[in-house]
């Protein structure tokens, strides 16, 4: 999937869960472009609830074949605020938060990063579970995929 368009924006849409947290878990990306979907889902059997929803914003911007205007939109603060505003402070301290201690997820942040690099990303926030329906949708890909994993 790639901005083809002149200044066309790629939409995208993320979820990620785990049930118990920790425990098995599932994260799903729905990529829009134009009349353009594309469905990406994944689960692991141990995880978090962040490090899926991690995982489904970064396997999305992965998936883009060149760089793109991207609005993504995440349930996930931890995600967002993380991306636009911690990763700030926690790159000036040699990846360690405000405690001092080794920022969580670290590899995850990472990959996301690079995955967001060549890209022009507008990271937009909406509440989970309120309706938006390309939210609920992603989020029950991400349920039907940590269900695949038997648990």
């Amino acid at each position: 999937m790639a901005s083809e368009e002149g200044g066309a924006t790629v939409e995208i849409w993320t979820d990620g869960g785990c049930k118990p947290n920790p425990g098995p878990g599932g994260w799903a990306a729905i990529l829009r472009f134009g009349a353009h979907e594309k469905e990406l889902t994944g689960a692991e059997p141990a995880t978090t609830n962040n490090r899926m929803e991690l995982t489904a914003a970064a396997s999305a911007l992965e998936a883009l074949k060149k760089p793109c205007r991207v609005v993504l939109h995440t349930d996930s603060e931890y995600v967002r605020n993380g991306v636009t505003r911690w990763v700030h402070g926690w790159v000036r301290n040699n990846w360690r938060n405000a405690a001092k201690d080794p920022v969580a997820n670290y590899e995850l942040w990472q990959r996301l990063l690079a995955a967001a690099k060549p890209h022009e990303v507008e990271w937009k926030w909406v509440r989970g579970h309120a309706g938006d329906v390309m939210n609920e949708r992603a989020d029950k890909l991400a349920t039907a995929a940590r269900m695949g994993l038997g648990k």
